[in-house]
């Protein structure tokens, strides 16, 4: 509809109106998140929660509205909505190559599944007036110590897990929906050569935090939601999203059971849950670089040879 603008005015015009989007929902979920804070009973705090994830949905609903006015022709193609259910507890992965691709997922399964949680840095939840908003929704915050703090303050080992799992105890009381991206980063040709990934169109994947979010509410997810982005004309940048130049999107979602005996175990310390935890998450990975490959023949782009190095 505003194909007729410059694209940059466009990309303009659809920062501003991403950013009155984000004040307006910010400003109403504040009463809100003053009242979880001041009356922290279950039944308060849960009427409370499901307003606050409506407030969260219709945000992403609006969002919606300013891309449609912006992009000139879009055209999506998803696979896997099908059997999806907006009351259940769901763990969602995805690769990463943009900025875009959130804006994609909330998209895309907004409403069709609970409003997607991410785990956050602990030091978000100080950005102003959005960090509240966090809060309120219940992101989980982590504090995340490396091998080397560990090694120097032992006892501080386990501590993420404890403080994970207590994050996401609030996760019982609605339905919920806990998303990761399992590279860690975005996906660039120069962090694929620096890996020495053994994918041909993904990072290496970081098991860790998929074993965080199990250990914490391994017990509560139905399912897995392995969901698969491509863009058939080139990875955009955010700013090429906000100027309407993304003519093509495929999402494919494949929905997997989790397996029960990855559920509950000491991933920091036991090496052999460790090492299925990481075939497990190597077998989706293959699977995933199979499918990346299959839809660039589908669309009739150049194959990629597969890399020559190993899983270390």
């Amino acid at each position: 509809m505003m194909k007729f603008l410059p694209a940059p005015l466009r990309g303009v015009i659809a920062s501003l109106l991403l950013g009155a989007n984000t004040l307006l929902c910010a400003a109403a979920i504040l009463p809100s998140a003053l009242l979880k804070l001041l009356i922290p009973f279950k039944p308060v705090r849960k009427q409370v929660d499901r307003w606050l994830n409506w407030l969260a949905e219709s945000w992403i609903v609006l969002n919606g509205v300013w891309i449609r006015l912006m992009q000139q022709g879009q055209q999506w193609q998803i696979d896997g909505l099908e059997r999806l259910r907006y009351q259940g507890w769901y763990l969602v992965n995805s690769n990463h190559q943009s900025w875009v691709d959130i804006f994609v997922l909330q998209k895309v399964l907004n409403r069709r599944i609970p409003f997607l949680k991410f785990f956050l840095k602990r030091e978000l939840i100080f950005v102003p007036v959005i960090g509240l908003a966090w809060w309120a929704l219940d992101f989980p915050f982590m504090r995340r110590y490396s091998e080397s703090y560990l090694k120097k303050h032992p006892e501080r080992r386990g501590q993420d897990q404890r403080t994970t799992r207590a994050a996401c105890e609030k996760f019982k009381l609605v339905p919920t929906s806990v998303i990761n991206f399992l590279e860690g980063t975005r996906f660039t040709p120069i962090k694929h050569r620096a890996q020495q990934s053994p994918y041909r169109h993904l990072l290496r994947p970081k098991a860790g935090g998929i074993a965080l979010a199990l250990n914490a509410m391994g017990e509560r997810f139905q399912s897995l939601l392995d969901v698969t982005i491509f863009y058939p004309d080139g990875v955009p940048s955010f700013w090429e999203f906000l100027c309407g130049k993304v003519r093509r999107v495929v999402v494919h979602i494949h929905e997997a059971p989790i397996p029960r005996h990855l559920i509950n175990g000491d991933y920091g310390g036991d090496p052999a849950f460790r090492a299925q935890v990481q075939n497990w998450v190597h077998e989706l990975w293959l699977a995933k670089d199979q499918r990346l490959e299959g839809l660039r023949r589908q669309f009739g782009l150049p194959a990629v040879t597969q890399p020559e190095a190993a899983m270390a």
